[in-house]
């Protein structure tokens, strides 16, 4: 009996790493001939099985799948598009089984956050209902770091250190500027519901007066009068003031500060952008003269300054994958474990996709301070581990090198449009 081929895809915001958790998902399973027939990955996600837009990564030399390990973004293509729910959708996860089928397809790997864990717990659960059974298995990805069970999220890491250090540089030169120009600094960063973004921001503040000096984060009701005496103490003190805020503050009623009143595909509030909201309230308020910037996707495809750990853990997550099936197990997600933080040890666990699907992790209370404008000791000590070390891209031309594959399509099988 030949072995089964396997599809791989990448799913929602892509991040500085997503692209080595593919590395070892895709060197790994070349290792195992016996086992894995070929690996197809999904032209823009999820979307490519639905419409049986393949990729067949058997194309790609063994040197450019290995450059993948250096290259942001998303190789294959990804997207923001959740399949609904069994009872109301069936016919998406039946048309995804009758393309595995086609294609002789046994695994499924799944790259992404909190909805991807929710759309592999189903198709594994619905594959073998319908009696062709796949073997699904999720792979942690999110700049957000707000899936449960694993210490941390691929692609988190190397956000937290672009944050940082940019916030660090802003800081410098605003404390430069500050006797006859800006005052007050606003970066914006992502993050929805959790603030762990934000709470990396407050990394580059180590000595006393460094920036940033306020940090606003989801878990905490933004209160206007304790956030204006704030900077305003602040500029006092300092003569300057800088601030960390993430898209997703809300005022007393719960209402998003941002909030554009859109919908993204995954039927989440569009946000507007919060900094010039927080910068024209300083403005008004304060009279302070400002400047603000959004980091937006500049955060999480910052592959230059990648944090060393979160590439080794992205990879190690695809490669534990490939390991996971090849064991015979089904619905679950190799998850970060850590075992020490100094020096900081970690290995991979096993986290059931129940457990997984549909669940956020925000940010403790105790990682908050008291006013809720800063990180504590121990939210140091989770962090700090998470941005060490430098793992530079080749560099050519005085620029990252960076891989584009081929993608060469897999001839379809199927008769007929499939409509999305």
């Amino acid at each position: 009996m030949s072995p089964k081929n396997a599809f791989y895809a990448q799913s929602g915001g892509v991040t500085a790493v997503i692209n080595a958790s593919a590395c070892g998902l895709i060197e790994t399973a070349r290792q195992h001939p016996d086992k894995i027939g070929k690996v197809f990955a999904g032209r823009n996600g999820i979307i490519g099985a639905l419409l049986e837009e393949l990729i067949d990564t058997s194309q790609e030399s063994a040197e450019d799948i290995a450059r993948l390990r250096h290259t942001p973004s998303g190789a294959f293509g990804s997207c923001r598009y959740k399949l609904k729910s069994l009872e109301t959708h069936r016919g998406q996860y039946e048309r995804l089984i009758e393309v595995f089928k086609a294609h002789d397809i046994g695994y499924f790997f799944y790259n992404g956050g909190g909805d991807s864990a929710d759309t592999c717990l189903k198709v594994s659960q619905i594959s073998a209902a319908l009696g062709y059974p796949i073997q699904a298995i999720h792979i942690p990805k999110t700049v957000d770091n707000d899936l449960p069970i694993t210490d941390c999220c691929p692609g988190f890491g190397s956000v937290a250190k672009y944050v940082a250090t940019s916030i660090r540089e802003a800081g410098f030169d605003v404390a430069s500027m500050s006797r006859t120009s800006t005052k007050v600094f606003i970066l914006e960063v992502m993050g929805r519901h959790a603030g762990w973004i934000t709470a990396a921001c407050g990394l580059a503040a180590e000595q006393e007066g460094e920036g940033p000096h306020i940090l606003l984060f989801p878990e905490i009701e933004f209160d206007e009068e304790k956030f204006l005496a704030k900077v305003k103490a602040t500029v006092e003190k300092y003569d300057h003031c800088v601030i960390g805020v993430s898209e997703g503050i809300k005022d007393k009623e719960g209402n998003f500060l941002s909030e554009t009143g859109l919908r993204d595909a995954f039927g989440h509030a569009q946000l507007g952008g919060v900094a010039p909201t927080i910068a024209q309230l300083v403005k008004d308020k304060l009279g302070y003269k400002y400047h603000w910037a959004v980091a937006d996707y500049l955060q999480r495809a910052a592959r230059h300054i990648a944090s060393k750990t979160d590439v080794e853990q992205a990879y190690a997550l695809g490669k534990s994958a490939v390991e996971i099936a090849l064991a015979g197990k089904n619905a679950i997600m190799p998850a970060i474990r850590r075992l020490a933080d100094t020096p900081y040890r970690w290995d991979i666990a096993e986290a059931p996709l129940s457990e997984v699907a549909n669940v956020e992790k925000f940010m403790p209370r105790d990682f908050i301070t008291e006013d809720g404008f800063h990180i504590t000791e121990a939210c140091r000590r989770y962090l700090s581990p998470l941005i060490e070390g430098e793992d530079y891209p080749p560099f050519k031309n005085g620029l990252p090198d960076y891989v584009r594959l081929k993608n060469v399509a897999v001839p379809k099988k199927l008769a007929g449009e499939f409509k999305l």
